[in-house]
């Protein structure tokens, strides 16, 4: 079972606390804003769900890498309540050529076995997935 607890500080600015640790969201406008979008934090979530994945994958398969990131772009729906409808997550990662296919599946496994964000996020939205290797 996972425990969240929020707490308004004021405005439209809350803390949330998940095992001691506290995350500020808010729906300020940006120059005001001090803390996270929570709608933009479930994109942050499936980026950081899928790095875990992939990174851990990669060691177990023993492939060298630098470079590592995840780029995610969303397009949300125009009619309340306002919600991602195609999500494009692009996967960007050096690594030698040869590897490629290894990282092709630490990406495919995490998409389609680990990543619980991801499945989650297919029950409502298209999910776009891309490597660009560097």
């Amino acid at each position: 079972m996972v425990e969240i607890n929020l707490n308004w500080v004021a405005d439209e600015k809350f803390d949330i606390q998940q095992n001691g640790k506290i995350l500020r969201i808010d729906a300020a406008p940006e120059e005001e804003s001090t803390g996270f979008r929570p709608k933009a934090l479930i994109l942050s979530s499936l980026a950081g769900c899928t790095a875990i994945d992939v990174v851990e994958l990669l060691k177990k398969m023993r492939i060298e890498f630098s470079d590592f990131r995840i780029e995610v772009k969303a397009e949300m729906s125009e009619e309340h309540p306002k919600v991602y409808h195609t999500i494009y997550l692009t996967y960007r990662i050096r690594l030698n050529e040869p590897d490629r296919p290894k990282m092709q599946k630490a990406v495919d496994l995490s998409q389609d076995k680990y990543c619980g964000v991801s499945a989650m996020i297919r029950k409502f939205a298209t999910l776009h997935v891309n490597i660009e290797y560097l």
